[in-house]
């Protein structure tokens, strides 16, 4: 473990840092172990982000806090990103009554940025502001793919985790896979990200045909023809494409 930040900015940003994308909330026990902060500093610091909003109490501890959402929708080019993206994600769900998302790339993660689901929609981990690798999503595929060489580089030197027996962990064989997505024009995950889950994923470009976002559609093995589901996925990526395009 890095030693803990020394200035009080720093140290009260590990604390916010220490959620994980599985956490609902944390001990203060955790959250100094994961810091490396002495409990002391760690529950002073804690008080602190309580009182301004950005953590809350909890039965089990401490979770973020609301403030921290707001903020959150503030950032420009993803609330653009977001509200552009919402009436082609809906379109997408009414045809399919899956779950639909756009995602970007956050190395070395696949960032959930939007979400589009319902009660007929197969329950799977993904959530708003959740990631996974990228080497086991659709949606990360095509940002490896289509990004630059060293998007690859980094997620293949940073180690390519086994998420479930059909997580792609050898890097020939990733390669192998991105170089049929660069084919195909569309990223597939065959349960390799999670047992009994796949997913078909398109990208959106910007102006300058630069990758910023991919639109995905996930759910059951057996419910999913993905060759089917994949021009529907291509054409919603392609208009979003053309609007961001339009917004410069």
């Amino acid at each position: 473990m890095e030693p803990p930040p020394k200035s009080v900015l720093a140290r009260g940003l590990s604390l916010l840092d220490a959620f994980g994308t599985a956490d609902t909330d944390l001990t203060l026990a955790r959250l100094s172990a994961r810091t490396g902060l002495p409990k002391p500093t760690a529950h002073r610091l804690v008080a602190e982000l309580v009182a301004g909003g950005w953590l809350e109490r909890t039965e089990g501890g401490y979770r973020l806090g609301m403030k921290l959402f707001v903020l959150g929708q503030g950032v420009p080019r993803q609330r653009g990103l977001r509200e552009a993206a919402l009436p082609y994600l809906e379109d997408l769900y009414e045809a399919t009554h899956e779950n639909v998302h756009l995602t970007v790339f956050d190395p070395p993660d696949t960032l959930f940025l939007e979400k589009v689901t319902g009660r007929r929609s197969t329950p799977i981990v993904s959530r708003v502001g959740g990631r996974l690798p990228a080497h086991c999503t659709a949606s990360g595929k095509v940002f490896l793919a289509l990004g630059p060489p060293s998007y690859l580089r980094d997620v293949v030197d940073g180690g390519l985790a086994r998420l479930t027996p059909r997580t792609i962990t050898m890097p020939g064989l990733l390669r192998q896979d991105l170089d049929r997505t660069l084919e195909r024009g569309y990223g597939l995950n065959r349960e390799e990200s999670e047992p009994g889950v796949v997913a078909v994923a398109a990208p959106v470009h910007d102006h300058h045909r630069r990758v910023i976002a991919a639109v995905s559609i996930a759910g059951r093995a057996h419910r999913l023809d993905l060759a089917r589901l994949a021009p529907a996925v291509k054409t919603a990526a392609l208009s979003l494409s053309r609007e961001m395009a339009a917004r410069g």
